[in-house]
């Protein structure tokens, strides 16, 4: 066997294959969903994943006003913003937010799980998250992803 005709490929960002993929969050739960948005954002369901580049898949999420928040986590988990002026803290519940935007709950979520690097911040913005069933990319003929 011949050692130099094995030889390992980095993906880069002009070689990544990129595809687009729809994932339904009308009847899972935010963990799991968002878990496996960001697995398949940063793109390690593929054979070919480089952690240092952006080889994911573009992320369309729908439904996401039927997305399903388990135990007390609607009123007990608080999302806590600070403008930078004194006494600028801010609190919000997920209730209060996903009355909101539902949007916003996923997004949140999916981006506390991407690194927090100049590479984080370019595959976040692969994600697509919309309220209901409907998205403007039927164009790019998404491929339909299961919650497992």
């Amino acid at each position: 066997m011949d050692h130099l005709s094995y030889k390992t490929l980095s993906v880069n960002k002009a070689a990544a294959n990129k595809g687009w993929v729809v994932i339904d969050a009308g009847d899972a739960s935010l963990g799991r969903v968002c878990s496996q948005v960001a697995n398949i954002l940063r793109g390690k369901n593929k054979p070919s994943f480089t952690p240092n580049a952006d080889c994911g898949d573009n992320v369309i999420v729908v439904n996401a006003s039927k997305l399903r928040v388990t135990g007390k986590k609607l009123d007990n988990k608080v999302y806590v913003t600070h403008s930078g002026y004194p006494g600028g803290q801010k609190q919000t519940t997920v209730r209060e937010l996903k009355a909101k935007s539902p949007a916003k709950v996923i997004e949140r979520a999916v981006r506390g799980m991407l690194p927090r690097t100049r590479l984080g911040r370019e595959q976040f913005r692969n994600l697509f998250v919309y309220d209901g069933a409907e998205h403007p990319h039927e164009a790019q003929q998404p491929k339909q992803v299961k919650i497992s």
